[in-house]
């Protein structure tokens, strides 16, 4: 991987990158460069998968003028990013830095621009890549596919990608590897592309395939990817080919899952309940008639009597104040920092069909699977047993990527 440059990040965060805790550690991100001409759709890029923009939003965003770096740094992440955004007249002279800052170059391609400038502008970067970091990744986005029928943005797709490589060999830089993807912001292409660019920066990645590849074969589960739940990118996946269609439909789900999530809160994360200024008839239920109501006994006198006196109103005709709720211990309160939410949908009305599965894995990572449904109803105890080995193995892979960053940065 190329070097970046350290620089001090929050040590809690949560997925979006928004600090939780004042404490600092030194870190070192993976940069990457995202550049491209004019209107090319760069910002739109970084907009719709790490800030949540709406694809129809990114209609109005203006021209980036000046160099935008982006920080997507959350600590339960396998990887902290910093994205920079370059303006559409910057080129590696004007770029500030060397390219060996880097780990990875994206070059943006609108699929309906004349071709001629942008493989000139890519060529300069392939260029100064040779001089300045032959170990560069080169990713080539052929952007804004929606705007072409389907066979025809496969047409277009294919001739920029022929052109790109003539003007290479032309030039005799054929040698560096390139590669190419057809992306939209108004499907999954865009993650599916940009997931496979982390693959390269991860070097974790070969346990994390080795933990999802024994997660499917004792779950009997037909696909597994690990996701970034904020952007929904998927850091690993098992060694199986990855099927456009399901890709699909697990970020469909993990989104449904983000926008109704904050609806659902686990009982732990609650405020206690504190009834000493409540009324009881807001707190409690009248019972019917014919069944006895419960009332708890006194600390004092256990008798029955003793509680309904207690609990009767008084000689003015005012309701007593409802006794307070004790608070939970400490170990308790604590306890739902170790909660993890899951989830599933069946795919098909039978038992014979298929069930997606959502485990959180960490506060930002989350294991989505594809099941047969007579296995999840009938081992669904094996299958939270293979998830919970799973979870701990992906966050000891962790542990031991953030504390390698944290002493690279600290020149350890």
């Amino acid at each position: 991987m190329a070097s970046s440059r350290p620089s001090t990040l929050r040590a809690h965060q949560n997925g979006n990158g928004n600090s939780r805790a004042p404490d600092t550690v030194t870190f070192i991100r993976t940069k990457v460069l995202l550049t491209g001409l004019r209107r090319c759709g760069k910002t739109s890029i970084y907009e719709v998968l790490f800030n949540g923009m709406e694809p129809k939003q990114t209609f109005y965003i203006e021209t980036t003028t000046k160099l935008q770096k982006h920080h997507y740094e959350c600590v339960a992440t396998v990887i902290p990013l910093e994205v920079w955004d370059c303006p559409w007249n910057t080129s590696p002279e004007t770029l500030g830095t060397s390219l060996a800052e880097f780990s990875a170059l994206i070059f943006v391609i609108d699929i309906q621009d004349m071709y001629q400038t942008p493989i000139a502008k890519l060529l300069e970067y392939v260029v100064a890549a040779a001089a300045e970091n032959p170990e560069l990744d080169i990713e080539v986005f052929v952007h804004k596919s929606e705007a072409l029928p389907e066979d025809l943005k496969y047409e277009h797709f294919r001739h920029i990608q022929t052109r790109v490589l003539e003007e290479l060999y032309d030039a005799e830089y054929d040698h560096i590897p390139l590669s190419f993807h057809l992306t939209s912001v108004f499907d999954h292409t865009l993650h599916e592309a940009f997931s496979r660019v982390l693959h390269k920066l991860v070097d974790s990645l070969p346990y994390l395939e080795d933990l999802m590849n024994v997660y499917c074969a004792n779950s009997q589960s037909s696909k597994a990817f690990l996701f970034d739940v904020h952007s929904r990118l998927y850091v690993a996946t098992d060694s199986s080919p990855v099927d456009g269609a399901t890709h699909s439909l697990c970020c469909d789900y993990l989104q449904m899952l983000n926008n109704f999530g904050s609806l659902y809160r686990h009982v732990l994360s609650l405020p206690p309940l504190v009834t000493s200024d409540i009324c009881p008839r807001s707190i409690t239920a009248s019972p019917p008639r014919s069944r006895k109501p419960y009332l708890p006994a006194s600390p004092l006198n256990d008798s029955p009597a003793s509680s309904t006196k207690a609990l009767s109103t008084n000689s003015r005709g005012s309701q007593p104040k409802a006794p307070s709720v004790p608070l939970p211990p400490p170990e308790v309160r604590q306890s739902k920092e170790l909660f993890y939410p899951s989830a599933s949908t069946s795919l098909s009305a039978t038992s014979s069909g298929t069930t997606l599965t959502y485990h959180l894995v960490t506060p930002a990572l989350a294991l989505l699977s594809v099941v047969p449904t007579a296995i999840y109803e009938t081992r669904r105890g094996l299958l939270e047993y293979n998830v919970v080995y799973l979870r701990e193995g992906v966050q000891e892979i962790y542990e031991v990527e953030r504390e390698a960053r944290v002493d690279t940065a600290n020149g350890r």
